[in-house]
């Protein structure tokens, strides 16, 4: 079982990462910008990722990997039970939402 801990440690190891509170969730973010949040209770980690990359990672178990069901899961905003799903796979689930934020923030830089 992944911990809130060791999902902790993993976005905290990324460039640039900073830990701040969202509500009643703990977020990481990069350049400001909210990549993963983790629920209070540890459950489930809520991640940024492309609408590809949720399609991918979904195909792993969509009862596991599913997105958001609201507006917000249209965006790629996507939920992962932390319990269930092994942990190449949420390291790789992070790095991709890390990557899909970041590449977010530099695109909206050089259109300023």
């Amino acid at each position: 079982m992944i911990s809130a801990e060791q999902i902790r440690i993993w976005c905290l190891a990324m460039m640039d990462v900073e830990e701040s509170p969202h509500f009643e969730k703990t977020s990481f973010r990069i350049k400001k910008k909210i990549f993963a949040t983790i629920d209070k209770a540890g459950e489930q980690v809520c991640v940024k990722l492309s609408i590809s990359d949720q399609s991918l990672f979904g195909l792993f178990d969509p009862t596991v990997v599913f997105p958001v069901p609201n507006k917000w899961g249209k965006l790629g905003w996507t939920f992962v039970v932390m319990d269930r799903i092994p942990e190449e796979t949420m390291q790789d689930i992070l790095k991709a939402a890390y990557e899909e934020v970041s590449h977010l923030r530099k695109a909206s830089i050089a259109k300023k």
